[in-house]
């Protein structure tokens, strides 16, 4: 059948857990909270983006993205993550599908970048890069990326929405 991408739909919130959990349970530079984020995000409005990839009709994937502050006053600019595949379907291209989806879609609703926490190898590929005038502090600076869509590059201290500490 194939992978369809689609907007999260209420009957897919517990599917989504349990998908967001276990693609992160292996993973060592997690914090194994990740499944409490998404659902923090979504209890507080600010899944400004929830994509599923669907095989007929299991959940396979998932993306989330959700609005960042920036210290210069910068507005417009959201945070990807968590990116989500369940652990047996990795290296299939779903990620791939999510992410180019999810960008689509952020840009399609107008907003001015992305940041992203993560292995600069992959997420280079969707044209994310460090940038040295933008910092998650505590972070290494090759790990902390973003991309522009069309505008400047903003400057300044990165903070994730407070659902980003969930941990239940």
């Amino acid at each position: 059948m194939g992978i369809h991408i689609r907007n999260e739909q209420v009957a897919d919130v517990d599917a989504i857990a349990r998908l967001t959990e276990a693609a992160f349970r292996g993973e060592p530079h997690s914090s194994h909270t990740e499944h409490f984020v998404v659902n923090a995000l979504r209890r507080d409005g600010q899944l400004i983006v929830s994509l599923v990839a669907a095989d007929g009709d299991a959940i396979v994937g998932h993306v989330a993205i959700s609005p960042v502050t920036i210290s210069s006053g910068a507005t417009g600019w959201y945070g990807l993550g968590p990116i989500s595949v369940w652990p047996e379907r990795q290296g299939q291209g779903i990620g791939t599908k999510l992410m180019k989806a999810a960008l689509a879609e952020l840009q399609r609703l107008g907003g001015a970048g992305c940041v992203v926490l993560g292995n600069p190898e992959y997420y280079g590929r969707f044209g994310f890069r460090a940038h040295a005038g933008l910092v998650l502090p505590g972070v290494p600076q090759e790990y902390f990326q973003a991309v522009a869509f069309g505008g400047e590059m903003p400057a300044g201290d990165v903070r994730y929405h407070q659902a980003f500490e969930a941990t239940e």
